[in-house]
């Protein structure tokens, strides 16, 4: 195979290793979340009460799982964040929770136009050729089409990551801002057929890109 112009990361976290949490692992991973959303700034916001807590596919990259959540608030908004700890020895269990959390305004119940519901949230950087850095970005979204059978990460129309849809829920972990070029999300059903693509930025202005809220 010839020499590639694009030397970019294709692949680099483990697909998701355990179901979705349940039972007493869902609630020591709740625990760090909600933990977490006591350290957030919300400024004059009220947050409201954390209602129950999505999990999503966990990933593992770098030496830690990241398992991503969202819940909604008694005052409509969503929380969206991340418990990540350190990969256990076999039997042994895990160990350096560290979560991270947020919130916003903009939801899919107010967004009857969105095909993909996503958060995302940089978990680390890679550094390319000529000094390029790329940020390793964990995206996070469930489908609001039906039928949809597998996400991918696309970077310069290069696969960079794909994740099964598990519960109507799938986790990404790929480059993303790298040498001028952003992440795209895409869902196909079963059969490979495109269902939506969404950028992980705004289109108001194509110069100088911004990140999409939630």
């Amino acid at each position: 195979m010839a020499p590639t112009d694009r030397l970019v990361p294709r692949f680099a976290a483990e697909p998701p290793q355990e179901n979705l949490p349940y039972g007493r692992w869902a609630v020591t991973l709740r625990d760090h979340f909600l933990a977490a959303v006591e350290r957030i700034d919300s400024g004059d916001e009220d947050l409201g009460e954390p209602e129950s807590v999505v999990w999503f596919p966990d990933r593992t990259w770098h030496g830690r799982t990241y398992v991503p959540a969202t819940a909604r608030t008694s005052t409509g908004l969503e929380l969206f964040g991340y418990v990540a700890y350190a990969v256990p020895a076999e039997g042994e269990e895990a160990l350096d929770f560290f979560a991270v959390a947020d919130f916003t305004a903009q939801t899919a119940q107010e967004n009857p136009d969105w095909k993909l519901d996503l958060c995302d949230e940089v978990v680390g950087r890679w550094r390319g050729e000529q000094g390029n850095v790329a940020e390793m970005t964990m995206v996070w979204g469930i489908p609001q089409v039906a039928g949809g059978a597998m996400a991918t990460a696309e970077l310069a129309e290069l696969a960079v990551d794909q994740c099964p849809v598990i519960e109507d829920r799938f986790t990404l972990i790929a480059p993303d801002d790298y040498r001028g070029d952003y992440l795209e999300v895409r869902l196909w059903d079963g059969r490979g057929g495109e269902l939506a693509v969404e950028s992980l930025y705004a289109d108001d202005d194509e110069d100088s890109p911004q990140p999409d809220e939630g």
